[in-house]
C-alpha cells in the first residue's frame, strides 16, 4: 500500500488544498492530511478546529486520513509509514521554499520522495493568509473555502469585533 503525506497548516483550509488534496488522493492508496502544529504560528483557528475544518472537507474520499503532528516532517512520514510528500506550488516563490524544504527531507530520509502539485490557475492565488484577511475585512471568501469554513471565518470575526 502506497501512502502519501499532505502537510501543512491548513489555517484555514481552503480550494486550493481541496484541489491539490483530490489530486494527490489518485496518486496514493492512503492519503493522511497532517495538520501542522507550528509554536512559530499564530493560528487563527487552534489545530482542533483546524483538523475537524479539514476533516468535514475531505470526508467525501475514502482514502484520506487527517491528522496533527508537529516536530520533524521525517518523523511524522515515518510514524505514517508514508513514502511520498505532496507539496503543492502556487508559484515560484512557493518553488524556491519547497525546493529547500524538499531537499532538506531528502538529506535526512533519503528513500522519502517529495511529489510537487501545481495548483490549477483557478486557485494559484489563494492562500489561508489571504483568506484570513480579506475575510476579517469583511470580504467575500465563497468561491474560496468550503462552505462549513466560510461559515466558521464569519462567526470568528464576527465575535472578535463585538
Amino acid at each position: 500500500m502506497l501512502t502519501a503525506i499532505y502537510p501543512g497548516s491548513f489555517d484555514p483550509i481552503t480550494n486550493g488544498h481541496l484541489d491539490v488534496i483530490g489530486r494527490a488522493s489518485r496518486l496514493a492508496d492512503r492519503l493522511v492530511v497532517g495538520v501542522l502544529l507550528n509554536a512559530n504560528k499564530n493560528p487563527l483557528f487552534p489545530i482542533e478546529e483546524r483538523v475537524e475544518l479539514t476533516r468535514e472537507a475531505v470526508r467525501q474520499y475514502p482514502n484520506i486520513e487527517v491528522t496533527h503532528f508537529d516536530g520533524l516532517l521525517v518523523e511524522f512520514a515515518e510514524r505514517e509509514q508514508a513514502r511520498i510528500i505532496v507539496r503543492g506550488i502556487r508559484a515560484i516563490s512557493d518553488y524556491e521554499f519547497e525546493l529547500q524544504m524538499a531537499l532538506m527531507n531528502r538529506r535526512l530520509k533519503p528513500d522519502l520522495e517529495t511529489v510537487f502539485l501545481m495548483a490549477s490557475e483557478h486557485h494559484s492565488f489563494v492562500s489561508s493568509r489571504i483568506i484570513k484577511e480579506v475575510a476579517r475585512l469583511g470580504g467575500d471568501v465563497r468561491d474560496m473555502v468550503p462552505a462549513h469554513v466560510d461559515a466558521r471565518l464569519r462567526a470568528r470575526f464576527q465575535r472578535s469585533e463585538s
